[in-house]
């Protein structure tokens, strides 16, 4: 899935301003703008789009982790990890929300995507173990929307 669209989803899911955003960001290492989200917010036929990166999508994502959990001083920070994939996406909004696979099935059952739990365990495995399975953009999208009703109702 596309970066920008996956930060878009995030910013509505949580009902949080541009300000907000950037300083998610900021938890996690990386300073940026108010202007530079702004822009990676924009729609891509829009004027002044900025493509959203993998970096500034995964100090996002750690960010929201630090948000809603707290950070855990007794560890090293973890470095970022890149690139950016659907599995990394899944696996940090469940980290972050704290959800437990019959939340992810819930989840999922209420965008009318529902998921075996075998597919859905082989989702959070290392890549390179024999049941792993790549996430797809359908799947990452019908997260977002059922995480998205179960956040904001």
């Amino acid at each position: 899935m596309i970066n920008n669209d996956v930060l878009r989803s995030l910013r509505f899911m949580l009902n949080i301003s541009d300000a907000k955003v950037a300083e998610i960001i900021g938890l996690s290492g990386l300073e940026i703008s108010e202007a530079s989200i702004r822009a990676c917010l924009l729609k891509d036929d829009e004027d002044g789009f900025t493509p959203c990166s993998d970096e500034v999508l995964a100090h996002f994502l750690d960010g929201l982790v630090i948000e809603r959990r707290g950070r855990d001083d007794s560890r090293p920070a973890q470095p970022i990890e890149l690139p950016v994939s659907n599995n990394m996406v899944l696996k940090k909004l469940r980290a972050a929300f704290e959800l437990k696979e019959d939340d992810m099935h819930a989840i999922l059952k209420a965008s009318d995507f529902p998921v075996s739990k075998p597919e859905l365990s082989a989702l959070f495995r290392k890549v390179g173990h024999s049941n792993y399975r790549t996430c797809g953009d359908q799947l990452l999208r019908n997260f977002l929307r059922g995480l998205t009703l179960r956040l904001r109702g």
